[in-house]
């Protein structure tokens, strides 16, 4: 089933960043989009999440023009359907990891899968403050927020930025198995070329141009 598919994006800000970009995400596949600092990876992941809306081109989303979704549509496919991680955590910092993890139970009508709390390895500091935590503590709870929505498609933007390349290549498993078991996909912005390669399709943003390298 196609989940996404982008057709000739262009955008600029104060100058041209990209043009004519497509690409199409379909269940249980995994895209990485790889490219240097500033070349657009992280607006084209935003154009491609409904954070942005293009210059040029569509971007349909299970079928729909998101261009064409009401106010209303668009909201609850925000909430229902799309999970975005970033390299900052952006926990509520006032509530324990949990509590955080009860506002996506909340908003997603999902429970909290204990077994994700314990591949993620933070099972045993869940009732402590997000403040209390350390950095890596912080980006994995707010993985867990993301995947106790049961999304449709993960957006991720350098998800493992804040994470050793062992708990990195974990997280990126959990991903890999999230995806199959839910016929879901993927949409992976990174800089480490190494964990591009472990997904399905490579495309690297180079000279305005979108270009297919696996």
């Amino acid at each position: 089933m196609n989940l996404l598919s982008a057709q000739n994006l262009s955008h600029s800000f104060e100058y041209e960043l990209f043009h004519n970009v497509s690409l199409d995400l379909y269940s249980k596949e995994s895209i990485a989009i790889i490219g240097m600092s500033g070349s657009g990876k992280s607006t084209l992941l935003h154009l491609l999440s409904t954070l942005l809306q293009p210059n040029e081109g569509k971007v349909k989303i299970l079928g729909k023009e998101v261009a064409a979704m009401s106010k209303k549509e668009l909201a609850l496919l925000k909430r229902s359907q799309l999970g975005l991680v970033f390299q900052s955590h952006y926990l509520f910092k006032g509530f324990s990891a949990f509590e955080n993890l009860e506002v996506a139970q909340i908003l997603s009508q999902e429970k909290i899968d204990e077994s994700l709390l314990k591949k993620l390895d933070i099972e045993h500091c869940i009732h402590q403050k997000v403040t209390e935590l350390s950095g890596g503590q912080q980006q994995r709870v707010s993985i867990a927020r993301v995947l106790t929505k049961k999304p449709t498609i993960i957006f991720a933007d350098e998800p493992t930025g804040n994470l050793d390349s062992k708990t990195a290549m974990e997280v990126m498993r959990l991903f890999f198995e999230y995806c199959q078991e839910h016929n879901a996909g993927m949409v992976l912005v990174t800089h480490d070329n190494h964990l591009a390669s472990q997904c399905d399709k490579v495309f690297e943003l180079s000279n305005k141009e979108l270009k297919r390298i696996k």
